[in-house]
């Protein structure tokens, strides 16, 4: 009876030590590819040309995060002004020295659930991995 439950517990230790890292990777690269989105949407949106993170900008986000294996729907998008004006509106672009601040968010999908082998609670299904960003806006009108 003892070596059974040495062996299960020595295959779920194996197990998680295995795969562990993997799923640890896969987070990592999708907390990269969210942060790298903002600073590109902060970066073209809050700049000279434009003012704004438009619907169509954010959409356009959505299917770049999508094509490395991402759920598009999935992705939330949270602006806000240091000025409390909209930044997502075209017709009415954000004056220079406006701050812009841009949050991403994806959920976990699930990416913890091995480490219940070892007694680690995964984060819960609502929570999700954040990028976030603030830049000042650089349009003259």
């Amino acid at each position: 009876m003892k070596q059974i439950l040495v062996f299960v517990l020595f295959a779920g230790l194996l197990c998680w030590l295995m795969f562990s890292p993997i799923y640890k990777h896969v987070l990592i690269v999708r907390q990269a590819v969210l942060q790298q989105e903002v600073d590109y949407l902060l970066e073209v949106g809050a700049s000279g040309a434009y003012g704004y993170i438009s619907e169509e900008m954010q959409e356009q986000s959505r299917q770049r995060i999508a094509r490395f294996g991402m759920r598009a729907e999935n992705i939330t998008f949270e602006l806000s002004t240091t000025s409390g004006l909209t930044a997502s509106n075209p017709n009415i672009p954000l004056i220079r020295g406006t701050g812009i601040s841009l949050t991403m968010s994806y959920p976990y999908e699930g990416l913890f659930d091995i480490d219940r082998l070892i007694g680690l609670t995964p984060p819960l299904p609502d929570e999700r991995i954040k990028a976030f960003g603030k830049k000042m806006s650089e349009y003259v009108p």
